[in-house]
């Protein structure tokens, strides 16, 4: 009976995923072929270029869908992390680094090239929610990265279509920088480089550590402290609700990530004494 019910749970659970995803996707759909916003365009060549290097890993290197899933997201956080950087070089010396933080720029200005990365990025976190649905990768009743990408779709689609807030949603994509030492991590594990057998997982921890704190922890604190100091700056429109309640489950995702994290270093660190 239990197992009966789990199952059930599960299957509710992708059905709604499932149902979420298609809304949202015909929603794209109408708005770049019926109302001709064009500029959305890049959302569906993002879905769609990573739905390609998912189909030529998958034919050239691996038939794991867990294996060809986070080598895509690993381009995806390779690719993204490049952007940005670009994207905040540029603006800081054009404008200096004063003026890129004023609140004008940051809700209602768009950075060069700051669109489009966000863009190719919402793309994927489609291509990402449909992969993970269509071969099962992930796990409990309500995963917690399924509904973290549906938050991202929702909260950078309505950026988006409104043109606000996108030098924000650019910030928050720092983080990815972390995310680059966390699939390759796992890719490593999958092809059997295993814990403490080279100096180069000493050296990727050195690398995990520092990343998380800097690009994921610290920098997603500060958009939340800067949203809270200019939040009388803001309308009475729904950004800074929106804006507040995704940081507020950023920065807990990024609290039991970094409890996951110290973790699987602590497991390491006993594993590699037991081998020395």
């Amino acid at each position: 009976m239990l197992i009966g019910k789990d199952m059930a749970r599960k299957g509710g659970t992708a059905v709604f995923f499932w149902a979420t995803l298609l809304l949202w996707s015909v929603l794209v759909i109408f708005e770049v072929f019926f109302n001709q916003r064009k500029e959305l365009s890049m959302i569906c060549v993002g879905f769609a270029f990573f739905q390609a290097a998912n189909w030529v890993l998958r034919r050239g290197v691996s038939r794991d869908p867990l294996f060809v899933n986070t080598a895509v997201s690993l381009l995806h956080s390779l690719l993204t992390s490049v952007s940005v950087i670009v994207v905040l070089v540029n603006e800081w010396m054009n404008n200096g680094v004063d003026k890129m933080f004023e609140h004008k720029q940051l809700f209602g200005g768009i950075w060069l090239g700051a669109y489009t990365t966000i863009c190719f990025s919402c793309g994927y976190f489609a291509y990402d929610q449909l992969d993970m649905l269509r071969y099962r990768l992930y796990s409990g009743w309500l995963p917690s990265i399924l509904a973290h990408h549906l938050v991202l779709l929702l909260c950078f689609t309505l950026a988006l279509y409104r043109h606000v807030t996108v030098n924000y949603l650019l910030l928050t994509l720092v983080c990815e920088l972390h995310s680059i030492f966390l699939h390759a991590r796992k890719l490593r594990r999958m092809i059997g480089v295993k814990d403490g057998q080279r100096m180069v997982v000493r050296v990727e921890w050195a690398f995990q550590w520092a990343s998380f704190f800097i690009a994921r922890l610290i920098c997603h604190l500060l958009i939340t402290c800067k949203l809270i100091l200019d939040a009388s700056k803001f309308g009475k429109g729904i950004e800074l609700p929106l804006a507040l309640l995704g940081m507020a489950g950023m920065n807990l995702l990024n609290v039991s990530l970094g409890v996951d994290l110290f973790r699987a270093c602590k497991r390491e660190k006993v594993q590699q004494r037991h081998q020395e």
